[in-house]
């Protein structure tokens, strides 16, 4: 009886409902139609708000050649590249990757600018004469540089905030893929942080927007035309694009962007502890109370957390009110603070919760730190393309493991260096001698190096990473 009742009443709706169905049905297909074309506008009006403030730009430099498979040797050879960039302040600087710039003698950017719109006729996009641009400062680590080109009144844009950024949000990318200048592409994205290796620090946020080829440097922007990311590599077996597109995230990218406007150049910040996640078999075998977070294995002693009454084994739960799933979020973290800032931990220890503030200091690894302690003026080596330190009793101690007390640090590379590659001098590398010479300032090294005659070799003997080697150049 039930069911039968229960049939009736459906049978009842279904002839009481086709009518309005029937309605519903006929405005749908208007109504959708209508959303897709205001989102087409939408994303019309976006690409006509950027798409000027991203320049393409065009490197031009040295880079060692293998000369064929059967030899050892490297060939110098000149090379011309393009990638993209984006345009932050109405006064020039412009970030990009550093791969972009970083071996370039010489970089120009182009700029697009739109002639006025004439009645029924389209807007077309004239090419502004290519400018000259100045290095300011390169951070391989993260693969970002800055540049600036002398002019004002430039359209820009602003950064968002990547913390924001979700899976599926719609982000599109601009750039000048293969050559082809100031195109737009549009995605989702994937994923907010991939990272690629469990030892890299980096992460990135990954998109299906079409990146190839020439895009690297160029933004991710959201809808609102904030940059959310810069565009840097792909996953490819084609050598195009395949929906697999990584960009570096606007925090990190507004933090490198920031020190290098600044004193261009980055240093890296620590805290002097070392993370674990903690996993089952943590939480089993060591008797934690919870199966989760971040364990610390290591305090440095003496070192920033330890002063703050950070202890091993502690279990830290927060940084600066950001809870945390894992010891690669506290890593990313800490990444891209400025060295100097402060950071407040919560910190579980045993049935206890403690708070305290904890000072980041330079990453004692990090070669970049010798940047501060040169200038072109006093520490150019022109014919090395290095800017050099003289090894004295503050860097004897910055560098207690070294092989010898004497020799010159390459605290940075000028502009005009005609090297690169795994052939070339390093940041932290030591010169001990050229040609057997043996170099104990920057006035020696100088001398030597300019009484070598063009084409001639000079072998140096460096130590990098705590072993010795020898780098054969060719000084022009």
């Amino acid at each position: 009886m039930l069911e039968n009742t229960r049939t009736c009443l459906l049978v009842f709706v279904a002839f009481l409902m086709p009518p309005a169905i029937a309605q519903d049905t006929a405005a749908a297909p208007e109504k959708k139609i209508d959303s897709l074309r205001e989102f087409s506008t939408a994303m019309e009006a976006l690409s006509n708000k950027v798409s000027h403030a991203v320049v393409q730009i065009f490197s031009t430099g040295y880079s060692f050649n293998e000369e064929g498979t059967t030899t050892n040797t490297s060939l110098i050879s000149r090379q011309r590249s393009s990638g993209s960039g984006v345009i932050l302040t109405p006064d020039g600087y412009i970030v990009t990757n550093s791969h972009v710039v970083q071996t370039a003698r010489r970089v120009q950017v182009q700029l697009l600018f739109p002639t006025p719109v004439v009645e029924g006729h389209r807007r077309i996009e004239r090419r502004a004469k290519l400018l000259d641009a100045k290095v300011i400062g390169l951070d391989r680590e993260a693969d970002l540089a800055v540049i600036k080109i002398d002019m004002t009144g430039l359209p820009h844009l602003a950064f968002g905030d990547s913390e924001k950024l979700r899976q599926g949000q719609v982000v599109i990318a601009v750039g000048n893929p293969f050559g082809l200048e100031n195109s737009v592409s549009m995605g989702v994205v994937s994923s907010t942080g991939r990272q690629l290796k469990t030892d890299d620090p980096m992460s990135y946020i990954q998109t299906d927007a079409s990146i190839n080829p020439g895009n690297s440097g160029g933004p991710l922007l959201d809808t609102e035309g904030h940059v959310v990311g810069i565009n840097t590599f792909i996953y490819t077996q084609s050598g195009g694009n395949e929906g697999i597109g990584f960009a570096i995230p606007s925090n990190l990218v507004n933090s490198v962007y920031s020190q290098i406007k600044k004193s261009g150049h980055v240093h890296r910040g620590e805290i002097g502890v070392s993370a674990q996640t903690i996993t089952p078999q943590l939480t089993k075998g060591l008797s934690l109370p919870q199966d989760y977070g971040v364990l610390l294995a290591d305090v440095d002693p003496e070192g920033p957390a330890d002063t703050a009454g950070v202890k091993v084994g502690d279990i830290v739960q927060s940084v600066d009110g950001r809870f945390l799933d894992n010891a690669r979020q506290l890593e990313l973290y800490l990444y891209r603070k400025p060295v100097g800032d402060k950071v407040q931990l919560k910190v579980l220890r045993g049935s206890d919760t403690l708070e305290t503030t904890v000072e980041v200091v330079e990453r004692d690894s990090d070669p970049q730190r010798f940047a501060d302690m040169v200038t072109p003026e006093k520490n150019t080596v022109a014919r090395l393309g290095i800017l050099g330190i003289a090894m004295d009793k503050k860097t004897a101690d910055m560098l207690p493991d070294l092989r010898r007390k004497y020799g010159v640090i390459v605290g940075a590379r000028s502009q005009s260096s005609p090297y690169s590659g795994n052939g070339a001098l390093a940041i932290g590398d030591v010169i001990y001698s050229v040609n057997n010479a043996p170099v104990a300032d920057i006035e020696t090294l100088r001398k030597i190096v300019d009484a070598i005659k063009p084409g001639d070799p000079a072998v140096l003997q460096v130590e990098r990473d705590g072993k010795l080697l020898f780098l054969a150049l060719e000084l022009e």
